[in-house]
C-alpha cells in the first residue's frame, strides 16, 4: 500500500468527510458512530474512524455510485488501495447475482433514512467471497442538508 493510505484520515478533504458521515449517522440512527466520544476533534474522529475495527465506506450520488470513503478495515477486507477504492462504483463490491439484492436494499435505506440488520455477499478484488451479518446503511446529507450519498457500517463477516 501507498504512505497515501497510512495518513489519508489526515486529508482536509477526507476529515470534511468523516465529520458528514458521523453527523448524518447520529442525525438518521440517534447514536454515535462506533459509540465514540461525542467530544472529539474531527481530526481525532478521522483517525479513530479510519483506524476502527468495524468497516465504514460510503458512496456518492452519482447515477451509479462511487465509493468515496473506505476506512482500513473496508479496504483490507476488500483488498484494494484507497485510490483503487476510492474510483470503484459501488456495485461492483457484489457480485453480478447478487446486485439486484443491494440495489432493493439501497432504495430502502433511501427511503427510510437507514435500515439496519442488513446482510449480503460481498466480493474482494482477488474474489474472496464474504457475507456482511448485521450492516447499518444510512443515508448521508451535507451541511446544507442535502443528499450526499450513503454509507454502511458493519463489524461481522463470515468468509465463503
Amino acid at each position: 500500500m501507498s504512505d497515501r493510505v497510512i495518513e489519508i484520515w489526515q486529508d482536509p478533504a477526507v476529515v470534511r468527510h468523516v465529520d458528514r458521515l458521523w453527523v448524518s449517522f447520529q442525525q438518521v440512527v440517534g447514536r454515535s458512530l462506533g459509540d465514540l466520544p461525542a467530544d472529539l476533534d474531527p481530526i481525532e474522529r478521522s483517525r479513530q474512524i479510519f483506524h476502527a475495527p468495524f468497516v465504514v465506506v460510503s458512496h456518492g450520488t452519482e447515477a451509479d455510485p462511487i465509493f468515496n470513503y473506505a476506512n482500513q478495515r473496508a479496504i483490507e477486507l476488500w483488498e484494494f488501495s484507497w485510490d483503487e477504492f476510492v474510483q470503484l462504483p459501488s456495485r461492483l463490491s457484489a457480485e453480478p447475482i447478487a446486485r439486484e439484492e443491494r440495489a432493493k436494499m439501497l432504495a430502502e435505506a433511501a427511503d427510510r433514512g437507514y435500515i439496519s440488520n442488513y446482510q449480503g455477499v460481498r466480493i474482494s478484488k482477488t474474489g474472496r467471497r464474504f457475507r456482511i451479518l448485521d450492516g447499518l446503511i444510512w443515508n448521508l446529507v451535507d451541511e446544507a442538508g442535502q443528499p450526499y450519498g450513503q454509507a454502511a457500517t458493519f463489524q461481522e463477516i463470515h468468509c465463503l
